[in-house]
């Protein structure tokens, strides 16, 4: 297989690797390598994909020379609470791989329980099989994996785990399968069925956004569509999240609660202007403190 060899101009050293920056060296001039980069926190995970990625490349590059390869093996468990940028990166993760030349499309297809386990004996594995075939050539994210083995030994839970393993040794050039749940709950999958800890040999921990990182993913959603807070807004909006942060959690929502926040208030704010006789691009851009919604409305 070809690898994309797209590099920027300046040399991948050890030195530079080990340096410490926000976000770890780009590898590629792609796309999915930029916006990997420019998202908010996340800089153990971005350092990781770095790390996976120059690896596989490098393994490429071995074999081509004649050198043995070591085994690359992609998939991966990935740990974390909702809204902290999961299922993003497995997103770009297949687009990354794409890029170089690990995978054939690197699109993503999501699948949760329901999607994998059938109602009656040999309907699991059909459904499971259906699943894979659909991702072949990028990535399956199994979302909240660890409920295939919450209904004990009889439960098809077990079937639809034996099959995605089984299946993954059978395409291991043209898959790449990422479990992800919340890190409790991930940490008794893998205890309970010892045998996926060394095919999902990659294990990501996606912490919670602090309140500064919040508030920066918040101005950007803004920013994105074309919106600005006013002063007293955005010293509103931090101190929110500030409050969120303190109160949340596991279910809290994270990114996810700030984008709903974020969608409410530009609701809020369509209501408070639309009935204005003349409106400027001013009055269309800002976000007022009013605009922002409490938490009984972010309820309805």
């Amino acid at each position: 297989m070809e690898i994309s060899m797209r590099f920027q101009n300046k040399a991948v050293t050890a030195e530079s690797i080990g340096a410490e920056q926000s976000a770890p060296p780009c590898f590629a001039k792609t796309d999915a390598f930029y916006e990997l980069e420019q998202l908010i926190g996340l800089k153990k995970v971005k350092r990781t994909i770095a790390e996976v990625t120059a690896f596989a490349l490098i393994q490429k590059q071995r074999n081509a020379k004649g050198l043995k390869p070591c085994p690359t093996v992609l998939h991966a468990i990935f740990k974390g609470n909702p809204g902290t940028g999961k299922t993003t990166v497995a997103r770009l993760m297949g687009s990354i791989y794409r890029d170089i030349g690990i995978l054939n499309r690197g699109h993503l297809v999501e699948a949760e329980r329901a999607d994998l386990v059938g109602e009656y004996i040999g309907h699991t594995a059909q459904k499971t099989r259906e699943m894979i075939k659909k991702s072949l050539g990028g990535v399956l994210f199994v979302d909240e994996a660890y409920t295939l083995a919450q209904g004990g030994e009889k439960d098809f839970g077990q079937e639809a785990i034996v099959t995605l393993v089984k299946t993954m040794e059978d395409q291991r050039n043209n898959l790449v399968v990422i479990l992800a749940g919340y890190c409790q709950e991930m940490d008794y999958f893998m205890r309970s069925n010892p045998g996926l800890r060394s095919r999902f040999p990659l294990q990501i921990d996606f912490a919670d956004y602090e309140s500064e990182q919040l508030f920066r993913i918040a101005v950007q959603m803004y920013a994105d569509r074309d919106y600005e807070l006013s002063n007293k807004c955005r010293w509103r909006l931090k101190a929110r999240l500030d409050e969120f942060t303190r109160r949340r959690h596991p279910h809290s929502g994270n990114a996810r609660y700030v984008r709903n926040l974020v969608e409410k208030s530009l609701r809020l704010q369509a209501l408070r202007i639309v009935d204005a006789s003349v409106l400027t691009r001013r009055d269309l851009m800002t976000v007022e403190e009013a605009d922002l919604p409490d938490e009984a409305e972010l309820q309805i």
